[in-house]
């Protein structure tokens, strides 16, 4: 077994002290079942099983616009859509 140290803010430690004291464990047994948790999470295993994709596109919709005319509108530059709004107005 590693031993280490590590620094926590005053308000940390004194809320895992509270923690201990109710659970009847130590700091070092707090800690390293926090970091195993942590590593279940995030660990490099569940990483590897699984590889990145985008997060899927949501519609969102814009002034009540269709995709293409939300296309459209998103491609017009400032001259162009004023000159567009003048036209109508």
């Amino acid at each position: 077994m590693i031993r280490t140290q590590i620094q926590l803010p005053d308000e940390t430690f004194a809320r895992a002290r509270k923690v201990c004291e109710a659970r009847e464990i130590s700091l070092a047994e707090l800690a390293r079942r926090g970091i195993e948790y942590i590593l279940s999470v995030y660990g490099p295993e569940s990483e590897a099983k699984r590889e990145w994709q985008p997060p899927k596109p949501r519609k969102l919709g814009w002034k009540g616009l269709g995709d293409a005319d939300l296309k459209l509108e998103a491609q017009l530059t400032r001259t162009e859509r004023s000159l567009t709004r003048r036209r109508k107005g």
